[in-house]
């Protein structure tokens, strides 16, 4: 029995997404809120696959993604001006050596027309 050689595994990056989510039940959202948005740095081979892990890690957490705005990387983001800072930085860095979805802030909606 011959061992298949291992693919060289592919570079990871970080992405920032902002995720938009609706309500559901136990979701942890604050009363009233409708929805929320989350800015969340993901790790991948690129980013819709940062997308779809990041998707798919919310659903496990009960909350309800309903729509995802990518950003870019870190470089990206330099290259468009955004300014980062180094708190964005070190959960960026933790995201890529974690492997991992890390929600760095969280934005509640609520219905001003109540």
């Amino acid at each position: 029995m011959t061992d298949k050689p291992k693919k060289p595994k592919k570079p990871h990056f970080v992405y920032t997404l902002v995720v938009q989510v609706g309500r559901k039940a136990d979701d942890g959202l604050p009363k009233g809120a409708t929805g929320a948005a989350l800015m969340c740095f993901a790790s991948g081979v690129d980013e819709a696959e940062a997308v779809r892990e990041t998707v798919a890690v919310l659903k496990q957490a009960d909350v309800a993604p309903l729509d995802v705005t990518g950003y870019g990387t870190l470089e990206d983001r330099v290259e468009q001006g955004h300014e980062i800072s180094d708190e964005e930085k070190e959960l960026m860095a933790r995201a890529l050596e974690e492997n991992a979805v890390i929600v760095a802030q969280m934005t509640p909606f609520f219905d001003d027309k109540k």
